[in-house]
């Protein structure tokens, strides 16, 4: 038994099983770093959404709300699009070839860039996750495949195929197969899970880029409308 342990198999091969066998930690430390920090980023941006949405229409002007979300959204996921909307809105540029088009259209290109780059942020990584989880097995199939070549050329050289040479052998290679499927399943369901949550996300900022066009595009003479009402009140 001492002669068909996995420690046996790996300190008796060769270089490419070495390789294989690196490649697969390589490839397991990197998903497991990168779900554990993109679970808590995307968790916690999802728990902050709901207060800092709120905080945000809360706040008596576009300023107010846009430091009351730097506050609150701590992942920075719906603030850019806040600061987009003020920048946009705030803008004066007489002369430049932007200023010729129509405000509407500009807070809309402002909000569209900061949605696209708040979606890469979400979306970060998941190539990552992808990528090992479809091809871990291969990689740990290289390994079996590599290891029975070298064990079967071992039973050749020696001339006796009975099955106590041939079980330890091939058993030993076949570890490969499964070290490659304990690195791809983690990730391919990390890569659903937080694929879901990314999506998730992902409508919210949608929803938050219409509601901001929305507020910026607005008529500009109803705030003043309803002041000037609000003191005809008060004086009669």
């Amino acid at each position: 038994m001492a002669n068909t342990g996995i420690l046996h198999y790996l300190q008796t091969s060769d270089a490419v099983t070495h390789g294989v066998a690196y490649l697969l930690l390589a490839m397991s430390v990197a998903s497991w770093c990168f779900l554990i920090v993109k679970s808590w980023m995307l968790a916690r941006a999802k728990r902050q959404a709901p207060r800092a949405l709120t905080l945000f229409w809360q706040a008596p002007t576009l300023s107010d709300g846009v430091l009351a979300l730097r506050f609150a959204d701590k992942e920075r996921v719906f603030a850019p699009l806040a600061e987009a909307a003020l920048e946009s809105a705030e803008a004066h540029m007489p002369g430049a070839l932007l200023a010729r088009v129509e405000r509407s259209e500009r807070v809309l290109r402002a909000l569209r860039q900061a949605l696209a780059a708040s979606q890469r942020r979400l979306e970060f990584g998941q190539v990552l996750l992808a990528s090992v989880g479809s091809t871990a097995p291969f990689v740990g199939l290289l390994g079996t495949v590599w290891g029975i070549y070298h064990a079967l050329g071992s039973i050749a050289a020696s001339g006796q195929a009975m099955i106590e040479n041939v079980a330890g052998p091939v058993g030993e290679a076949l570890i490969m197969t499964a070290f490659g499927l304990v690195v791809a399943i983690p990730a391919v369901l990390a890569y659903n899970v937080l694929g879901r949550m990314a999506r998730q996300l992902s409508e919210e900022l949608d929803g938050f880029a219409h509601d901001l066009h929305a507020y910026v595009c607005a008529p500009q003479d109803a705030a003043p409308h309803e002041a000037a009402s609000s003191r005809r009140v008060e004086a009669s």
